[in-house]
């Protein structure tokens, strides 16, 4: 019996399905990208578009129905106009269309449609967009934050799915009579939790973030900090001078028009201190170029490896340059006083995590000038904190479970690892989510944060897919209410929670995409590493350091090394392999032949495998002779799929990306992925040599 062709197979509105996957990137609030920072993610409607119409027939399937081309495409318009309100952002949970397009799929496939399975699931746009078209979703992983991102997704909620919030304080009332819907019950103890979190920290730590006072000139009285902005610091290697010389990549504070501010340093002949001054302004500053300054002291400039030698020696310091701070009319910028300097003097915490950083980022590094391990990226004020949210986690946790029991809810005390969806277990799901707001303020509370003089704002750590040196870096307050803070994270983290669809149950589960997970007759969708572009296990070190502190005792299993596993991740990683391009590029070839024969295994006969894929365009040496790490990337994944036993039956082009996004300014960055169609070919198939299909796949490309 000929195999039924696909809606993805012969026609899509594209067009329709790029413009939503692009305008997502600047939706916010709700979306699932502010659960959780992951790299690469792929937009929800692209996901939700490619998943559908792999599952929907294509009318020319059923000529019995259709006989004619007319009849054919009216009926394929039919579809394109359901597929182009469901991949609306605004539709994500309007049950009307969700009912319709899952209408279409029982039809398609016989009301029994098979699950669907993401084995690179990442960021978790496309199991999260199985789940909410109604597929049993399973999310595979082998790093554990993405493991833990997707158990928030998908897992989670459905376990407490139209459930009444526990705390005291909402109890009963959410919803009058009627339960909440989907996740809104857990969401309202995550926001009722995480606030009890704020105030239990802020009497434990909220000394060290005391108000600052305000000159009569400026209103007078006292107001709440925002941000501190701090510049590392060297000792001038000019002996005449000697100075603790800054090194500042700008003295702009404001940007905006009628409110412009700037720093003004006051150099004496013993030590420089510094003024916050307003109106336009800020040109001294002791940035000459890339990685370059000199003395604004003595104006000398000073050699370029110097700032590594003094940071690698333990000898690069800080100093408060300003301060920020609420203002009724906006942002209020003050020099510098000794209360605010002291208060940050304080001792590292005991239990503070750490562990070393790779050296290997794209977009630079800040190992090279002795922050090399994870501790020394922030101060000890932040250090503090975020130990101290850390280990609030597990008393908020406890306070839910206790709760849970108070209000009858629930009775076992089984944990949520072991399946439980009992007392124990509400509380540690509450935890989840809260340790996800720890880690959404380590990203924004590092000393790789800096000011942003346009928005008057506190940019996050990972502005592009790299940790960066940072010169000149803000320092936030938790305890405000702007860029940062606490408050902003819980509220963040509540608004995703309350939009997931909680129906029906996902499964992610740590897992190598190599090996066999006894799945079979499953839907296979995935969005794979591509390349070298991006070391995920490398990245999410960072928030993996914050997140096993929250989790270890919730996920044992999940949390047990101390860094996140990186010698079996599926990427063509050249420091991992002595340096050599040839052995990083023959380890992902091998990895992603294994992984495809695993998905052929795995895949669904009547249904397509689609595979996203792109890469950024570089040139690298390897052993003297110039190499295409884009055309080796496609060839490499394309004999991966070929060799595996599939044959690529169409290919679409996506818009995944933001215009203007930090990563692809000034850079090659692809702004689309290709989805590849693939079907399992047939054993009576022709074959060609490796030879054979990289000459074709030359001349294609």
């Amino acid at each position: 019996m000929p195999l039924k062709k696909k809606l993805i197979e012969v026609a899509l509105p594209l067009e329709a399905i790029n413009a939503e996957s692009a305008r997502e990137k600047s939706i916010r609030h709700g979306h699932p990208s502010t659960l959780h920072l992951w790299w690469a993610r792929r937009p929800l409607a692209t996901a939700r578009a490619v998943i559908w119409s792999s599952l929907v027939d294509d009318p020319s399937s059923h000529p019995e129905q259709f006989p004619t081309e007319e009849a054919q495409q009216q009926e394929r318009e039919r579809l394109f106009d359901i597929l182009t309100r469901l991949v609306k952002w605004e539709n994500s949970n309007d049950e009307g269309i969700l009912a319709e397009a899952k209408a279409e799929i029982m039809k398609s496939t016989d009301n029994n449609p098979p699950a669907l399975l993401d084995p690179f699931a990442g960021g978790g746009a496309i199991p999260l967009e199985a789940q909410r078209l109604g597929l049993e979703a399973h999310a595979h992983d082998l790093n554990p934050v993405a493991v833990m991102i997707n158990k928030a997704m998908i897992e989670i909620p459905p376990k407490f799915a139209n459930m009444r919030p526990v705390n005291p304080e909402s109890r009963g009332q959410l919803g009058g009579s009627a339960a909440p819907k989907g996740a809104a019950g857990l969401a309202e103890d995550v926001r009722y939790y995480g606030e009890w979190m704020k105030q239990e920290a802020y009497k434990r730590i909220g000394h060290l973030y005391p108000k600052v006072k305000v000159p009569q000139t400026q209103g007078g009285g006292e107001a709440t900090v925002i941000a501190w902005i701090w510049a590392r610091t060297v000792k001038c290697p000019n002996p005449a001078c000697g100075c603790e010389m800054p090194l500042a990549s700008s003295f702009v504070l404001s940007k905006k028009k009628g409110k412009e501010a700037y720093i003004e340093p006051d150099v004496t002949e013993t030590k420089i201190t510094y003024e916050v001054r307003y109106g336009k302004g800020g040109e001294n500053c002791p940035k000459i170029a890339q990685g370059k300054f000199k003395c604004i002291r003595c104006n000398e400039g000073i050699p370029k490896d110097y700032p590594k030698v003094e940071g690698k020696a333990g000898r690069m310091g800080k100093q408060l340059l300003a301060v920020v701070a609420e203002g009724k009319n906006g942002r209020i910028y003050l020099s510098p006083d000794l209360e605010q300097i002291h208060a940050a003097d304080c001792p590292m915490p005991d239990d503070y995590p750490t562990g070393t950083l790779a050296p290997h980022f794209t977009g630079g590094s800040c190992v090279p000038y002795g922050l090399d391990e994870f501790h020394k990226l922030f101060t000890n004020r932040q250090l503090t904190a975020l130990t101290t949210f850390s280990a609030l986690v597990g008393e908020a946790q406890k306070k839910a479970e206790a709760d849970a029991v108070t209000a009858g809810m629930y009775n076992d005390h089984i944990a949520l690892s072991e399946g439980g969806t009992g007392a124990r277990a509400y509380g540690e799901a509450v935890g989840v989510y809260l340790a996800f707001v720890v880690d959404k303020m380590a990203d924004y509370h590092s000393s790789i944060c800096s000011w942003n003089p346009p928005r008057d704002g506190i940019r996050n750590t990972f502005g592009r897919q790299a940790i960066p040196m940072v010169w000149d870096f803000a320092e936030g307050n938790p305890f405000s209410n702007s860029s940062g803070c606490f408050d902003n994270m819980i509220e963040w983290v509540n608004k995703c929670l309350q939009l997931l669809p909680a129906h029906p149950n996902g499964i992610a589960r740590q897992f190598d995409a190599q090996s066999d997970n006894g799945l079979r007759n499953i839907t296979i969708s995935t969005d794979p590493p591509y390349y070298d572009n991006i070391g995920y296990a490398d990245l999410s070190d960072y928030f993996y350091i914050w997140m096993r502190c929250s989790l270890k005792d919730t996920y044992p299993k999940l949390f047990r090394t101390m860094l996140v596993p990186k010698s079996e991740e599926l990427i063509a990683a050249p420091y991992r392999h002595d340096g050599k391009l040839g052995k990083a590029r023959d380890f992902f070839e091998e990895g992603m032949f294994k992984t495809c024969c695993q998905l052929n295994a795995y895949a669904y006969n009547d249904i397509p495998v689609t595979i996203y894929y792109a890469f950024k365009q570089s040139e690298n040496e390897d052993d003297g002779e110039n190499t295409n790490n884009a055309s080796t990337g496609w060839e490499t994944m394309l004999s991966a799929i070929i060799r595996a036993g599939f044959s690529i039956t169409g290919t679409w082009p996506m818009r995944t990306e933001k215009p203007g996004r930090t990563i692809s300014n000034g850079t090659n960055a692809l702004a689309s992925s290709i989805v590849l169609v693939c079907r399992k070919r047939s054993e009576t198939a022709g074959s060609c040599t490796r030879r054979e299909f990289i000459n074709a796949l030359h001349r294609e490309m």
